[in-house]
């Protein structure tokens, strides 16, 4: 007669993700999901209201801090849907990449403002008010008004000519505002420098 094989009981104890021991035989192997469910860490839910609020204000806040980081970093992913796109870039980099007059149109209106608040004797006051009506204002808002139209129109042609795939409307609008913006508070920032050539990445 053939002798009957004595049977080996099998270990069916579970074995931890993170056990340093090689798995032996007659012991079974961890899945995948469950090892790596065993190495994530718990996420405890807001204990009230006032928990839930904290945490939706605090990832609010990163959300934000991150969409800041990428504007500045100059990701197109986080720009607001008005600069997205290469026609939108194109004029950013062409305004940029010149130092136009109406650009000053902000400090010189400042410095116009100043030099009326100075309590001036009458009889310079009257000249400066004078100056200030009859020759700064219609100047300042000639060459605003030139530098505008002529900033759109050139944008706008530019773009049709070198992308021509891309929408043209309202792009030589949004160059000519931002050609009104002091260059260190223009939205998204500068690319490039006066010149054309690159802005240096900051370390």
């Amino acid at each position: 007669m053939l002798r009957r094989r004595s049977q080996t009981s099998v270990d069916d104890t579970p074995v931890p993700a993170d056990d340093p021991k090689p798995q032996g035989k007659g012991r079974p192997t961890p899945k995948r999901r469950d090892a790596e469910g065993k190495r994530r860490q718990l996420v405890s839910a807001p204990k009230d209201r006032k928990e839930a609020y904290r945490q939706t204000r605090a990832k609010q806040a990163s959300d934000r801090d991150r969409a800041r980081r990428g504007m500045l970093a100059g990701d197109e992913r986080y720009f607001p849907a008005r600069d997205k796109g290469p026609a939108r870039k194109f004029a950013r980099d062409w305004v940029d990449s010149r130092r136009l007059p109406s650009q000053y149109f902000l400090p010189f209106s400042l410095l116009i403002l100043l030099a009326t608040w100075v309590p001036w004797p009458v009889e310079i006051r009257t000249q400066v008010l004078n100056v200030v009506i009859t020759v700064g204002w219609p100047i300042m808002m000639i060459g605003v008004l030139f530098t505008s139209v002529y900033v759109a129109w050139k944008v706008k042609k530019q773009v049709a000519e070198k992308l021509p795939n891309e929408s043209v409307r309202g792009v030589g609008f949004y160059a000519a505002m931002r050609a009104l913006q002091i260059r260190r508070l223009r939205f998204p920032p500068p690319q490039v420098l006066p010149g054309g050539k690159p802005v240096p990445a900051k370390k």
